[in-house]
Formats: structure tokens, sequence, C-alpha cells
């Protein structure tokens, strides 16, 4: 068996997993989530701890896979994900009006982004942007639409990039 799912899921204060069926739900203090599981996988409570088993050796692989979206579940609705992003560039700008980001971002018109459900946009200084939930899928795709907009060049290093990103710059050309 593979090793992820060799390891249990432990459940923080607060946090509550529901079992019924092939559906498990996973409430907290930031939030509810489901996950409909394959039929080759199963989910068993030990004790305080919530072991995933494969039905047969050929779903091992799918019980790794699904013990880690259970895990992401529960820190999730316990302690929420965040991305954040950084705005490089002169005059490029960001802004929060509740669920909606503004941007401006050199283009001709400004760029308006509609936050959805379960994810907050924080804009803590006009550079820096925060994308804050308890679905760790959901934050990376909406950290990644919004990187969509102005992905970083080569050249200038110009755009929206993760703050931890390493842009690799070009060299121009010589005349």
């Amino acid at each position: 068996m593979s090793r992820i799912a060799k390891a249990p899921i432990e459940l923080p204060s607060g946090v509550e997993i529901d079992i019924k069926g092939n559906e498990v739900k996973v409430k907290g203090p930031k939030g509810n989530l489901e996950l409909r599981l394959h039929p080759g996988v199963s989910v068993e409570k030990q004790e305080s701890r919530y072991a995933v088993k494969p039905a047969t050796a050929a779903d091992t692989p799918m019980a790794g896979t699904f013990r880690s979206l259970i895990n992401n579940m529960v820190l999730g609705v316990s302690d929420g994900f965040e991305k954040k992003l950084s705005l490089v560039g002169v005059g490029y700008r960001a802004q929060s009006q509740g669920k909606t980001l503004n941007l401006a971002l050199g283009y001709s018109h400004p760029i308006e982004y509609q936050a959805p459900d379960g994810i907050t946009i924080e804009v803590p200084s006009q550079t820096e942007i925060v994308v804050k939930g308890c679905d760790k899928q959901k934050v990376g795709q909406v950290a990644s639409e919004i990187r969509a907009f102005r992905p970083p060049e080569p050249y200038k290093g110009k755009g929206v990039r993760y703050s931890d990103e390493r842009v690799v710059r070009k060299e121009a050309k010589k005349a």
C-alpha cells in the first residue's frame, strides 16, 4: 500500500467528519466541505483517527489520492488556505470592493474579477493580493485566474506573480 494512504488522518479540535455511503462531509470553524469517494476506496474510523482503505490492490494509488484530498479538507476547515500574489509594474494596482477585485494592469480598461463563493480576496497594499478560503483547489484556481490576466513577462518581469515565484529574466536583443 502507498505510504500516503497508510498515514491516518488526524482531526484537530472543532472538526467533524461525517461519512455516509460514498459521501464524506467535513465540518469545521472555517466552513463545510463535501467529497464523493471513488468506488474502490473506503474511509474507516479507528479510535480518534480516520484511515483510507483500498478495496483491491489496484485501488491503492486512488486511496493515497483520496487520503490527501480528505486531509486537505480537514486542514482547510480548521486553518484555511491562502495564496499571495504581487503586482510588479509601473501603474499596476489592485483594489478590493466587497467580493469584487478591481485591477489596473496596463490595459486600456480596468479589470473586474468577481470572487466565487467561499473565497475572500484581501488587498493589504496596492501591489499585494491575498486569496483565502477553506477549499485548497478553489484558492489555487482563483489565484491562477487572477495571475492569467497579466502573467509575468521574461524581459522586464512585469505582471502578476505568486509572491514566492521566481521569474527568470531574459537578456534583451543586442544591436
